[in-house]
């Protein structure tokens, strides 16, 4: 059992009433029981796709949620949360009673935050005691805490909690929310719930940095804001955070070379996105542009799509990414070869693939060697859909649909910001860039991808490998050479 897996089912067990699966609750035919049965053999056989998709399609047609619940479950022991994930949403549909609290976690666990908002708020309101709501809150804050996207997991919180925040007194619920708050560029209510906690707590070191930076970052009340972070300092002096906080709050005071010392001691000491962000920008302003460049290529080494490096550096260098890789739309034509090296065997194939993107929807459309069709794949916002022919196959993640289709963890989500040499949005990145600032290597996803560049800053080659269940995957490309 992975660890992923571990935690996922120590979070379904905390935090969700999951009764034991049972029989069907109509009535089957015949042919529908043999369909079970064969699901079950399946199962046994490691055919976790095969079942998963047998229960999936019968309780679609039959509106029974006991059968999405077992395809649920093996989504679950399968490892594959955004598969479980649809499950739950079609029992939650046919039996909203039955699946309100599993969804909720689900939701969150597969980044769906401002989906699981609604969810999470009738569960909230059902409860009775200020203590079970915050034993519930308490129970969620370890997915915040995994969260990929910082900003839509805090807001998701602040929108959950705004009814029985008044009534809360766990600080560590009130200070999350106060992030939420700030998210939500509710600054009134982010101030009252820091201030609140200070009151309950006078040496709160976080909540005297958080109030601090949110004072220094937006160029207001300076002097209290040196003053909450001079204390937050006093009482953390090894914390880097902090030290970032007082750094970025003597800046906006004009004091550039004290906030230098202070964020290179940061940076060297944490090195973390933001922390480079800062001094990066502290830098620029004081007309060193090639040691901010360095310093935010060492930023986006650690994390690419950090929200504050990425626009800072948008801010202040707006062309900083090849104009190439910014056009729309974007077409790419290529050949690919994959190989699956496992503890037993050695398999993969090849063909070629066009892929498009425009308008927030990309088209992938796979042939084989001698230019055949295999599968047609639309991505969007609303998810994504696989064509085989007469076969129509829907999932809610491109990558988890590929999977099930597959067999293995192939990448499609995130395809076309990869080929434009950016990491996809949503999820941690790190990139390394050549000397045209063009990206030279991204990891991300579990892949980890090197370029290769025509001149005029078009794709030439992408290697990708990653390890998975079945073996280590190692897919190479290479692309025609399209017009300008």
């Amino acid at each position: 059992m992975t660890i992923k897996l571990k935690f996922l089912l120590s979070i379904l067990l905390a935090t969700a009433s999951v009764q034991a699966w049972s029989a069907p609750a109509k009535s089957l035919s015949a042919e529908q029981m043999f369909q079970i049965l064969a699901s079950e053999i399946s199962l046994q056989r490691g055919e976790a796709a095969t079942a998963y998709q047998t229960y999936m399609s019968m309780a679609r047609s039959l509106r029974d949620g006991p059968l999405a619940q077992r395809a649920m479950e093996i989504a679950i022991a399968g490892n594959s949360p955004e598969l479980a994930l649809d499950a739950a949403k079609l029992w939650d549909e046919i039996n909203p009673k039955d699946a309100k609290e599993i969804l909720t976690t689900l939701l969150m666990l597969n980044q769906r935050w401002a989906e699981s908002v609604k969810p999470a708020q009738l569960q909230l309101s059902q409860l009775k005691t200020i203590a079970a709501k915050e034993k519930l809150i308490n129970s969620w804050r370890p997915l915040l805490a995994r969260a990929q996207d910082e900003e839509a997991s805090l807001l998701a919180f602040f929108n959950i909690l705004q009814a029985p925040i008044g009534q809360i007194n766990d600080i560590d619920i009130l200070y999350t929310y106060s992030l939420g708050a700030e998210k939500a560029k509710n600054y009134d209510a982010m101030e009252k719930t820091l201030r609140r906690i200070i009151q309950k707590k006078p040496d709160e070191k976080n909540a005297l940095n958080a109030l601090g930076y949110s004072f220094a970052d937006r160029g207001i009340k300076l002097g209290e804001a040196v003053s909450l972070l001079k204390k937050a300092h006093q009482l953390a002096p090894n914390d880097m955070y902090i030290l970032d906080s007082l750094a970025w709050a003597n800046f906006r005071l004009g004091n550039k070379n004290l906030a230098i010392e202070q964020l290179s001691k940061a940076f060297e000491t944490k090195p973390e996105a933001e922390i480079g962000a800062h001094l990066g920008e502290v830098l620029w302003s004081n007309q060193d542009r090639k040691g901010a460049d360095t310093v935010w290529r060492k930023a986006e080494a650690l994390d690419a799509n950090n929200k504050t490096l990425k626009d800072t550096m948008a801010r202040l260098w707006p062309d900083r990414v090849p104009s190439s890789a910014k056009k729309s739309p974007q077409l790419w034509d290529g050949r690919f070869a994959v190989k699956v090296s496992g503890k037993d065997s050695k398999n993969g194939g090849s063909g070629a693939f066009t892929l498009s993107h425009e308008a927030q929807t990309d088209i992938l459309d796979i042939r084989n060697p001698m230019g055949g069709a295999l599968a047609k794949i639309t991505i969007n916002a609303s998810g994504a859909k696989l064509e085989d022919g007469d076969k129509i196959f829907e999932a809610h993640d491109a990558d988890a649909l590929l999977q099930s289709y597959t067999g293995l963890p192939l990448p499609a989500r995130g395809l076309s910001k990869w080929l434009s040499g950016e990491a996809r949005v949503g999820a941690p990145a790190s990139i390394e860039r050549d000397e045209r600032l063009r990206a030279q290597k991204i990891i991300q996803d579990g892949w980890t991808m090197t370029f290769q560049w025509t001149e005029k800053n078009q794709i030439k080659k992408l290697d990708l490998a990653r390890k998975s269940t079945a073996g280590l995957i190692d897919i190479k490309i290479i692309f025609e050479e399209l017009d300008d």
